[in-house]
């Protein structure tokens, strides 16, 4: 008979150890969300941030993201900023029609004492692969331009992270900002096919999945009324809903970038995907940015397959609304 192991009386818990994320963004009012996600997911533990323009310049997106970590109570994070113009083109003012002129609706928030790190974003994501070989999991919510440029920074970056997850493309609907293009990918196409051409582990979460998941006006009412910073981020939303109202005929949010870190957590279980290559048309011409499954079968394919997301087993506003206004972080 085994015998049973009863634990002492007041023997300390150990919590089980928490996945080590680098985020990259361009901290808008999507990306805002999906940072209070991370901050309230027990299983995962925030090392660093990377900004890239997109929603905003790098540069206010750093700021953006300083302060809400520090409203979060994540103010030991490093946040850096990244690349201003993207590998082709210059950053041309990002999409203040959606995100507001400071990217988070025109909401402030108290200003964070800290100051940006030293490194560049880039550089800072090298560094902490380095000092966590095989442990850092990289969740990119931008313009994929910084992790093209640590690519070239350090070759080896395939095999010092563990995974990719990448917020971006359309392969089966519409793109956000063409008929054919996704809006982090138009962004930097040339960026993003080095990343899904480099030997790592990516999940590619699309417009596919992302506009299935939206935030309702019952969510951001419930929002509104949670305590500080999560109603700031309520707040936030209103200025997103003005937008999608245009676009959908009724106040909604969709949940593009928070959902991207649900699946990262697992909090979102993927029921559905495409494994395959995937590349990404360059240039400037009317395809730029379009996201392609290279589905030759033939063995002449050359690049790692990407995991495209195209469906996940419930609805995420819900488990986001119930997160962010839950009652503490379960660790």
């Amino acid at each position: 008979m085994t015998a049973l192991v009863w634990p002492l009386i007041g023997e300390p818990h150990v919590p089980e150890p928490r996945d080590l994320v680098f985020l990259d963004c361009d901290t808008g009012i999507d990306d805002a969300l999906a940072i209070a996600y991370l901050a309230r997911s027990p299983s995962l533990q925030l090392v660093g941030v990377g900004t890239v323009s997109g929603n905003i310049d790098a540069a206010t997106a750093a700021r953006n993201t300083l302060d809400l970590l520090d409203v979060l109570g994540l103010g030991d994070v490093p946040v850096a900023i990244g690349e201003h113009d993207f590998t082709t083109r210059a950053y041309s003012g990002g999409a203040p029609h959606v995100h507001g002129d400071n990217g988070i609706g025109g909401v402030v928030l108290p200003p964070s004492l800290r100051a940006t790190h030293e490194q560049d974003a880039a550089h800072l994501l090298v560094t902490l692969a380095r000092q966590h070989p095989g442990q850092i999991r990289v969740l990119a919510i931008g313009p994929l331009t910084n992790l093209a440029r640590a690519l070239e920074i350090e070759p080896d970056l395939p095999r010092l992270v563990r995974d990719v997850i990448v917020m971006g493309g359309a392969f089966l609907v519409p793109g956000n900002v063409t008929p054919l293009a996704e809006a982090n990918i138009h962004n930097d196409p040339e960026a993003a096919d080095a990343v899904f051409a480099a030997d790592w582990a990516v999940t590619l979460v699309p417009l596919d999945v992302t506009t299935g998941h939206r935030f309702l006006q019952e969510h951001l009412d419930e929002l509104l009324l949670a305590p500080a910073p999560y109603a700031s981020i309520g707040k936030m939303l209103d200025t997103y809903f003005d937008f999608y109202a245009t676009v959908y005929g009724s106040r909604v949010a969709i949940l593009h970038d928070p959902l991207a870190a649900a699946v990262l957590s697992g909090e979102s279980q993927v029921t559905n995907t495409l494994d395959v290559p995937v590349l990404v048309t360059g240039g400037h011409g009317p395809d730029r940015g379009r996201t392609r499954a290279d589905l030759r079968t033939d063995g002449s394919a050359t690049r790692r397959p990407v995991r495209v997301v195209l469906t996940v087993r419930e609805l995420f506003a819900p488990v986001l609304l119930e997160r962010l206004v839950g009652t503490g972080r379960a660790d």
